[in-house]
């Protein structure tokens, strides 16, 4: 019996026809939706009683060739990252602090950090930065940075945390039968572990932090949606409205796609250890974060319930 017919039958002569034919009538579906939307918004309309050129028309496209354009889209861009860069660093160094506490044996200091984390993990972050905004008036680029550390500094806590609970207890064990301390222990034995296993993880959640910085929108920080889509459309006007959304979507996807691929690329790296477990196939790690908490805790209470495993 071949492995890939383990766990299903491989599938006949009809199975496999009527997949094909599913196959071409989903894909006829998808090409027709397309063209009835890029018909639709090539198509002239009326705007009270004004006759507008469809979205695709040359003048609904020209702004883009002055340069005074292109250098105010690029002001949104660079205060994009700026934010999205102190606000990852930031929440790496709280979700370290984080983790640490949360996994602290004493429980004074393990109880109150469960009870914050809670706290900063239920509220929205977008309420958050209000908060900040208007009580501490930090102005808007801060409320946006500190709202995304506190918020992404508590689950990239949590994710390492998940990485050091699901390391074999033997790594504590054999640290302290040479005379370290369990604080060395973790700081020099198992935490440098759970953050390489956790490593793309957390950049996946960066990638999730780079897009809540939209939020900024609604504090007045002056981001790619705000500087694109509501300063530069209340300069030229409604009629260049989706060519600058169409901008806009397309750095957005440029830089969110290029971070989810290094993403991809790191946990490939780091799951099968370099290019030579590359070419053995087995499980790949979660890029969800909150899936990637589940699966640690879970393999960390199977071997709590199995006290031979630790020590194996």
């Amino acid at each position: 019996m071949s492995g890939t017919s383990v766990l299903f039958d491989v599938p006949g002569p009809r199975a496999r026809r009527i997949s094909l034919i599913l196959s071409i009538v989903a894909l006829l579906l998808i090409l027709g939706g397309a063209f009835w939307l890029f018909t639709l918004l090539a198509a002239p309309r009326d705007s009270g009683g004004i006759t507008l050129p469809g979205m695709f028309d040359g003048t609904r496209w020209n702004i883009f060739i002055d340069p005074q354009v292109w250098q105010f889209i690029s002001e949104g861009i660079i205060a994009t990252l700026q934010a999205a860069l102190i606000a990852g660093i930031g929440a790496i160094a709280l979700g370290i602090v984080l983790s640490l506490m949360r996994s602290s044996t004493f429980a004074w200091l393990r109880i109150p950090t469960a009870w914050l984390i809670e706290f900063l993990r239920g509220m929205p972050v977008l309420l958050m930065m209000l908060f900040i905004l208007l009580i501490a008036s930090t102005g808007a680029f801060w409320a946006v940075v500190i709202a995304l550390i506190l918020y992404n500094g508590t689950l990239i806590g949590e994710i390492l945390r998940a990485g050091l609970v699901a390391l074999p207890r033997g790594q504590r064990e054999a640290a302290l039968s040479v005379g370290m301390r369990e604080f060395q222990s973790k700081m020099l034995v198992e935490f440098p572990q759970a953050f390489r296993q956790m490593l793309p993880i957390i950049i996946a959640q960066l990638v999730v932090l780079l897009k809540d910085t939209s939020l900024g929108y609604i504090v007045g920080y002056n981001e790619i949606i705000r500087n694109n889509i509501n300063n530069l459309g209340s300069y030229y006007g409604n009629r260049y409205l989706f060519s600058l959304f169409v901008v806009t979507l397309a750095i957005y996807l440029a830089i969110n796609l290029t971070l989810s691929w290094f993403a991809r690329w790191l946990s490939r790296r780091t799951a099968s250890g370099g290019s030579r477990g590359r070419r053995a196939k087995g499980p790949q790690q979660p890029l969800d974060p909150t899936q990637a908490i589940l699966v640690a805790e879970a393999t960390a209470a199977a071997k709590q319930s199995n006290p031979r495993s630790g020590s194996a």
